[in-house]
């Protein structure tokens, strides 16, 4: 239906809009979504006739628009200011396009009881605008704007003046709108939740250039450029470069993603709050490397000695009582005692030579164990382990925990991350700040960026 093609317009030294291209289809609600100073408003202005653009073409059904006067034009545009005439009534407001038309008296009252039957102000008809509410008022500018049956109807930010409550039932009404009538929309706002509710499509324009033209569901899960993965949402953003099965991110490890990306290319990660899975944990606690060797040497020698024990009982009475005997000094005194007992064994015979055999292997076996608890002390900390860089977790903990909107919204300080990871989860969660936690996700969740 409306075809825009390289559509560039600048003032002085500022480029409002840079090769804009859009194709926008027959009763289509299409957003035109940016922050302030991206050349939005700019691009509907050109649409409706009161900007002429530098370069580039703009049709309706085939039709040059660039070329037709504005008030010529299919196409109406509800300010954002409503715009209406306070010395009027609300039926007369309506009503004053179709006047301007000289349309017959009979039809024009017609078509005005309809459309205020339509967006609910039948009964508000005789009242003038300083007699509304803010709703009341965007509905009659709505009214206006939709009496005249325009083939493309133009939005700028049309519920920025509403409170939240009115705003959510004026969303509803405009859509349920839209499909009765069956006019195209195309509304500029820069509230993201407005565009995601309003729209069948969105292009989300950046410095006059469009980002990325989707559907709202495909926008928020599949951001094809690193502004659209920032703007849309709350994406978690990890920089780094591509690697087999997800990205490579200095400071914190290899953390989970899609694969596409050539190997070793800059890339952004982009993972949403609601894709993380939170795992809280126990807080680890590095042992005494000396009370790990005390506990390896006791439990050795008193393997030992049960050991010694049971064989010397085999070989004799006479030896087997000596070797019990031994056995229980051993245990209750240590490695001290039992050097002395191994030698004392020595002399009744072959059980007593295994004795102080078994001894000193219990001494190089001590020596390596107490060496490697004393080694793995200091790796249990909240650094992750290879293991669990290469399945894509991140250790941390928690700096805030937040209700609202039926759902728990989480900020993680992860070491070797500048700025929080956020996670979001339904319903109140029961992870208190300052907790340990662990996060984790399915490469499928995450979408590779290049940069």
């Amino acid at each position: 239906m409306l075809q825009i093609t390289d559509v560039s317009r600048r003032f002085g030294d500022v480029t409002a809009l840079s090769g804009v291209s859009l194709e926008i289809r027959q009763g289509e609600f299409f957003a035109l979504l940016g922050p302030s100073g991206c050349g939005k408003t700019t691009l509907l202005r050109i649409l409706a006739g009161f900007e002429t653009p530098d370069a580039g073409t703009v049709t309706l059904d085939g039709a040059d628009l660039i070329t037709q006067a504005a008030h010529r034009r299919p196409v109406n545009l509800m300010f954002q200011s409503y715009a209406l005439f306070p010395h009027m009534t609300v039926a007369k407001n309506v009503a004053y396009g179709l006047e301007r038309e000289r349309l017959p008296k009979a039809e024009i009252r017609e078509r005005v009881a309809e459309v205020l039957e339509k967006v609910g102000l039948a009964e508000t008809a005789g009242r003038r605008p300083d007699r509304l509410s803010g709703g009341q008022r965007q509905r009659v500018a709505l009214a206006r704007a939709i009496v005249k049956r325009p083939r493309l109807l133009l939005l700028d930010e049309p519920l920025s003046a509403l409170d939240k409550k009115v705003r959510a039932e004026m969303q509803l009404e405009l859509k349920r709108l839209q499909h009765e009538v069956g006019i195209t929309f195309v509304v500029v706002t820069h509230d993201q939740e407005e565009a995601m509710s309003l729209a069948d499509r969105i292009a989300v324009l950046s410095a006059g250039r469009v980002e990325q033209v989707d559907a709202p569901v495909t926008l928020y899960e599949r951001p094809a450029t690193p502004f659209v993965a920032g703007f849309v949402g709350a994406n978690n953003l990890f920089t780094g470069t591509a690697c087999a099965g997800g990205l490579t991110c200095e400071g914190v490890g290899v953390l989970a993603g899609p694969d596409g990306l050539p190997e070793g290319a800059a890339a952004l990660l982009a993972v949403r709050p609601e894709r993380i899975r939170l795992t809280e944990v126990a807080e680890p606690v590095a042992p005494d490397p000396g009370d790990a060797v005390e506990s390896t040497v006791e439990s050795v020698v008193q393997s030992t000695a049960e050991s010694t024990a049971e064989s010397a009982s085999v070989s004799g009475d006479g030896v087997g009582e000596d070797a019990e005997n031994g056995a229980e000094r051993l245990s209750e005194n240590g490695g001290d005692d039992a050097s002395g007992t191994a030698e004392r064994e020595n002399a009744s015979g072959d059980t007593g030579q295994a004795a102080q055999d078994a001894l000193q292997d219990a001494e190089v076996v001590t020596e390596g164990q107490g060496t490697a608890s004393a080694d793995k002390g200091p790796d249990v900390d909240n650094t992750p382990s290879e293991a669990t860089e290469a399945a894509g977790a991140l250790r941390g903990r928690v700096a805030d925990v937040s209700f609202y909107g039926g759902v728990s919204h989480v900020s993680v300080l992860v070491p070797g991350r500048d700025g929080v990871v956020l996670v979001a989860t339904q319903g109140a969660t029961r992870v208190q700040v300052g907790s340990s936690v662990t996060l984790t996700w399915a490469a499928e969740d995450g979408v590779l960026i290049p940069q």
